[in-house]
């Protein structure tokens, strides 16, 4: 039997400290499979989906090789997304605090690049962000990968998906040819296996199961016409009224249509898709992570880097045509000793699919009849949470915990009515149980944070 502690592996002392105090008790399977290959410096494709403990794997390995008193830039990590990349850079900077001076910069568009090339000139060992901006620093002359020593292509289908593949190959031509490449892909297309022969020398594969109980996702078929589908979903949702559901559509044009039908119907959504601006695309995301939303319409893309927990069901607005994308889907549901519930719905048209899915799957799924479904009493599930948008962020230099405490002290508002608080650049975030939002908004209205005032409003 494989053993799990990561006392086992040959960590720098401060790195398994900080893996203990941070509750990192035993390796994941993706960690136990590819740790020992990442620090015995192998180049590796491996098979890993979100919420499979990934970040930690590549993070750790090439956290531990870092020369910290040597301020250049010695790993690289590339996301398809900014959110992905937000969700890296937080992760790899908790891993590295008990190393002293480690300088971990995240690059993504949707900010300004002054204060980008800023830090870039004083210096960092890390750099994680998307291929675009990445792309525009290297030609501005900003970023110099001539000492790297570890690339890592996080979600490497999702950047070949979005288009990123004539981006990356600058980027790696700008790099040593002798460096370690960590490839990560939740699916193997016929992409990915050609982008590793380009990128990497002799490449270990590493393929992980997603992490389920048996039994632990209950997945229903329904059977609809075309022109049922936007009514179908809101039948499922009154039906079984989960707290937080991801609806998934194949195009931005359904993903649109369906959130702005759910509204008109009364119901608590939003839909996230390439073509919304960044700052839009922030604050879906953090509503539906704080519980201010019930459910979130998005497509495979965009939702890719996406880490709810708990997530009490998913629904299928249409099937996938990759049978791995749908095993991907449905498996960010039932996590955690959690029951998950995945409801597709599947037109005539769309058998073939179903049948490649079920074969992927090596079952049938449960087969159900929409008249079958009662409307549960109560009307809509409303959203628990209610957020708070404050106009200030990190560059006024606030913290959650100063929100936290301007919350709890002059507003007498239970740390436990208060939820996620999120810090960005310019805004801070903070999710209030609904019934004291009103309580939250006086409070901070009236109440210095840091010495001075801030608007706040809901969204």
């Amino acid at each position: 039997m494989q053993t799990t502690a990561f006392s086992t592996l040959h960590l720098k002392q401060p790195m398994l400290k900080n893996l203990a105090s941070l509750g990192y008790s035993a390796m994941t399977p993706i960690q136990a499979h590819t740790l020992p290959l990442i620090l015995a410096g192998k180049d590796i494709i491996a098979k890993a989906k979100t919420g499979s403990g990934k970040t930690a794997a590549f993070g750790i390995g090439l956290l531990n090789s870092l020369e910290v008193s040597s301020l250049q830039i010695q790993a690289l990590v590339l996301c398809p997304t900014r959110e992905l990349a937000d969700q890296v850079g937080k992760e790899l900077r908790r891993l590295a605090r008990a190393t002293d001076n480690v300088k971990v910069l995240t690059l993504c568009g949707g900010v300004p690049f002054g204060p980008q090339s800023t830090s870039l000139e004083h210096g960092t060992h890390v750099v994680v962000g998307t291929p675009g901006r990445l792309l525009d620093h290297l030609r501005r002359g900003n970023l110099d990968l001539s000492g790297l020593q570890t690339l890592v292509l996080d979600e490497a289908d999702r950047m070949l998906d979005m288009g990123f593949q004539d981006d990356i190959t600058a980027l790696v031509a700008a790099t040593p040819f002798k460096k370690q490449t960590l490839l990560f892909s939740a699916t193997y297309p016929a992409g990915i296996t050609a982008l590793s022969s380009t990128l990497q020398h002799e490449p270990v594969e590493v393929s992980v199961d997603e992490t389920h109980a048996e039994g632990a996702i209950e997945q229903v078929m329904y059977q609809v016409d075309p022109e049922e589908r936007t009514s179908a979903v809101a039948r499922l949702l009154r039906h079984y009224r989960p707290e937080s559901t991801l609806v998934f559509c194949n195009t931005k044009i359904d993903c649109q249509g369906l959130a702005a039908a759910l509204l008109k119907e009364g119901f608590s959504a939003l839909a996230i898709h390439g073509d919304l601006e960044q700052r839009e695309r922030d604050q879906v995301l953090l509503r539906f992570a704080n519980r201010s939303v019930s459910v979130l319409v998005a497509t495979d893309v965009a939702a890719r880097g996406l880490d709810i927990k708990d997530l009490a069901a998913v629904i299928n607005f249409e099937l996938s045509r990759n049978p791995e994308i749908h095993t991907h889907r449905i498996g960010r549901t039932g996590r955690a000793g959690e029951q998950g519930l995945a409801l597709s719905l599947v037109t005539p048209q769309e058998n073939r699919r179903l049948q490649a899915i079920e074969s992927e799957l090596g079952c049938s799924m449960a087969r159900a009849e929409l008249a079958s479904l009662t409307v549960a009493p109560g009307g809509h599930l409303t959203p628990p949470m209610v957020t708070l948008c404050i106009d200030g962020g990190r560059k006024n230099k606030l913290r959650p915990g100063d929100i936290l405490g301007a919350l709890t002290g002059e507003g007498g508002i239970a740390g436990s009515e208060i939820g996620k608080i999120d810090v960005l650049e310019n805004n801070a975030y903070v999710a209030i149980v609904r019934s004291s939002i009103r309580q939250a908004l006086e409070c901070l209205g009236k109440s210095k944070i840091k010495g001075r005032f801030y608007k706040t409003r809901t969204i």
